[in-house]
C-alpha cells in the first residue's frame, strides 16, 4: 500500500483568460522507504505538487491520501496534526524562525507535539551532529550560512519520527559535497521505513532515488528508474 498517493489532481490558479494549470490529472504513488525524485523546468508545477501532497494546500480537484486517509476528508486541525506528527517539510526559503536558535527551530515540531523539551534537543542534537552542524546549534537563523540554514530546514523536516518527507530542492544552497551529505540523510530514513519526494534540478542528485518522475506544463510525461550509484547503496549504518 502506497503510503502517500496523489490521484488525477489538478490544480487551476486564475480564471478565464488568466487561468493556469499548475497540475493537470497528476497521478504518484510513493511507498514506505521509497525516494522518489520529480524533475522538470521551471513553472511544471513541481513546488505545487509538494505542497498539495503535505496538504499546505487544496487540489481544485482530485484526491490526496496520506496512509490510506484522504486529506479531504479532515478537519483544519487534524490536517495541522498530521504534519507536525508525520510528515517533514524542506522549504525552498527555509522557513526558520528568527527568534529561535538552529536547536530550537529543530527542536520546535517534537516539543509542540508534546516531546518533553530535553527529549527534543536531544533528538535535534542528534540530527544537527548528523549534518555536521553540532557547533552551529546555538547560533540564530541570521547567524548562519545559507548552506548552514539550508540544512537546518532539512534537520527540522527529518527529525523525530516523520514517515513523509517532502523536501524542494533541499540542495539548492548546498555545495556538492553537503548536497550528497542531504541525499544520503534522505536515502538512510527511507531505508528506515519513510516515504520520500523530493524536487530537485540536479541530475546526480537524483540519481540517488528509487524513481524520477518527470513533470512538464503540470503534467506527469515520463517516469524513470536510474541507475544505481555507489552512494545509492550504502547501508543505514554508513555515516557520510
Amino acid at each position: 500500500m502506497s503510503f502517500l498517493e496523489l490521484r488525477d489532481v489538478s490544480r487551476v490558479y486564475g480564471e478565464g483568460a488568466n487561468e493556469v494549470h499548475a497540475l493537470q490529472n497528476v497521478n504518484l504513488a510513493v511507498e514506505r522507504g521509497s525516494l522518489v525524485a520529480v524533475m522538470g523546468p521551471s513553472g511544471s508545477g513541481k513546488s505545487t505538487l509538494l505542497t498539495i501532497a503535505g496538504s499546505l494546500e487544496e487540489p481544485t480537484s482530485g484526491e490526496v491520501l496520506i496512509d490510506g486517509r484522504s486529506l479531504s476528508n479532515m478537519s483544519h486541525n487534524d490536517k495541522a496534526r498530521l504534519r507536525r506528527r508525520t510528515v517533514g517539510y524542506v522549504f525552498q526559503d527555509f522557513n526558520l524562525l528568527a527568534g529561535l536558535t538552529a536547536a530550537e527551530n529543530v527542536s520546535l515540531p517534537l516539543e509542540l507535539d508534546g516531546t518533553g523539551a530535553r527529549k527534543a534537543r536531544d533528538a535535534a542534537m542528534a540530527v544537527l551532529d548528523e549534518l555536521g552542524l553540532v557547533d552551529r546549534a546555538g547560533h540564530y537563523p541570521d547567524q548562519l550560512s545559507g548552506g548552514e540554514r539550508q540544512r537546518v530546514a532539512i534537520a527540522r523536516a527529518i527529525v523525530g519520527e516523520r514517515h513523509l518527507v517532502l523536501a524542494d530542492e533541499p540542495s539548492g544552497a548546498l555545495d556538492s559535497a553537503n548536497g550528497e551529505a542531504v541525499m544520503r540523510m534522505l536515502l538512510t530514513a527511507c531505508k528506515g521505513g519513510v516515504a520520500a519526494v523530493v524536487v530537485t534540478h540536479d541530475a546526480q542528485l537524483a540519481s540517488w532515488a528509487e524513481r524520477v518522475v518527470f513533470l512538464r506544463d503540470g503534467r506527469v510525461v515520463d517516469q524513470t528508474v536510474p541507475p544505481p550509484s555507489p552512494e545509492s547503496l550504502l547501508e543505514p549504518s554508513v555515516q557520510p
